[in-house]
């Protein structure tokens, strides 16, 4: 063995022995590992890594679906997916990857779809100038 690898065993051992008394907390545990290996820096956080589009954000719309940028899924709206599986809102969605307010979550074909059955229904029609007031 080497010096480092003896350090090392001879540190393990220590710090084994303080921790099997019943008054020691894991920080103190902690502590006295840093005290003994030269160790004073604290841990480095973990950061957050910055989450990578499973494809090109200008790929994700297409006319029948929108892809997920997280898991690269298609659907016809992402919403319930986003909410689902990866417990984003739409907002925390689109800040995450820098998209546009304007960028659509909902495939175009789908939209004009649901458009054109409100209209059917009736909806849009409301003509304001009759409203009492």
């Amino acid at each position: 063995m080497n010096n480092k690898e003896d350090n090392a065993d001879t540190i393990g051992r220590i710090v084994a022995a303080y921790a099997s008394r019943p008054d020691v907390t894991p920080d103190d545990i902690v502590n006295l590992y840093r005290r003994l290996s030269g160790d004073t820096a604290p841990a480095p956080a973990m950061a957050e890594s910055p989450l990578q589009p499973a494809l090109p954000p200008a790929r994700a719309v297409t006319e029948d679906k929108v892809y997920c940028l997280c898991c690269g899924r298609g659907f016809k709206m992402l919403k319930r997916h986003l909410g689902a599986e990866h417990n984003m809102t739409e907002a925390e969605y689109r800040t995450a990857f820098g998209l546009p307010e304007d960028m659509p979550l909902v495939a175009p074909s789908y939209s004009r779809k649901k458009a054109e059955h409100a209209k059917q229904a009736g909806f849009g029609k409301y003509d304001r100038s009759l409203v009492a007031e």
